[in-house]
């Protein structure tokens, strides 16, 4: 059954994802579609592009992912569908795919030319980006929706700072149990501390120096910092508010430090 993965900053009060799913099931009835969420943050493709990077690997191979982040018309704004890790990818060219890829080349890059209905001019979503995660889904190929292109949006994050025996970075994401997420990978994390003791410095002179494996091997309520599934340096608090808690916002700056 084909899959339709659904990431918009659509919300959950009004109509508009309900009509976005209906127009796929009325060009395909039996589309098994997939919310990843529709709480993005208005417009925020950085935050979608963190949360659907680390989600649509779970996900089969020729999954189809469509992306509702800030996709009104704009006549500079290209539309794409991209082929990526075998899965497929519907959306606007406005940096989310730069993001989500991390500079890595995608297999495949058509600009969509699909005819687009007036009617829909201001909501594309239940139109053109419908009708190419529809085509795909239903084994299509790209060439025959889009003209091929080469070279995406590009759009730059900010990366940890190495000096020395420390790492500088920063908060990307906080999600729903509000444990805060940073840009330090553990990739990144493992190349710096080559076995040595840290300290994890952060707002209100808390620090933190153990790694732990899970949330629960600290008592409730305590602070902790682990790699999570995103595979970056989180802090958080044992079935508590990390964010809250310790004032802790997106754009903050972290420090780790190495002895």
């Amino acid at each position: 059954m084909a899959i339709i993965t659904l990431t918009t900053d659509l919300g959950y009060k009004d109509f508009y994802q309900a009509a976005l799913k209906g127009s796929i099931l009325s060009l395909m009835p039996q589309a098994n579609i997939i919310d990843v969420t529709h709480s993005i943050s208005a417009f925020n493709i950085l935050q979608a592009a963190f949360v659907l990077k680390n989600a649509f690997p779970y996900f089969p191979k020729g999954t189809v992912h469509l992306i509702g982040i800030d996709s009104v018309y704009n006549e500079n704004t290209r539309y794409l569908a991209v082929k990526y890790k075998d899965h497929f990818f519907v959306g606007s060219d406005n940096g989310i795919f730069s993001l989500m890829f991390e500079g890595n080349q995608p297999e495949e890059i058509v600009e969509l030319n699909i005819m687009q209905d007036l009617k829909f001019l201001h909501f594309p979503l239940t139109d053109i980006f419908t009708k190419a995660s529809c085509h795909i889904a239903a084994g299509g190929e790209l060439k025959d929706i889009g003209i091929p292109v080469s070279g995406l949006e590009e759009k730059m994050t900010l990366h940890p700072v190495i000096e020395k025996d420390t790492i500088r970075g920063s908060v990307i994401y906080i999600d729903s149990f509000q444990n805060v997420i940073t840009n330090i990978s553990k990739e990144l994390f493992n190349k710096v501390q080559q076995n040595r003791a840290f300290t994890l410095y952060f707002r209100k002179n808390e620090t933190i120096s153990q790694l732990s494996w899970h949330y629960n091997e600290v008592p409730e309520g305590e602070k902790l910092c682990l790699f999570g599934i995103s595979n970056h340096l989180e802090i958080a608090i044992n079935k508590g508010n990390a964010s809250g808690l310790l004032g802790l916002h997106l754009g903050d700056i972290v420090r780790v430090e190495f002895k």
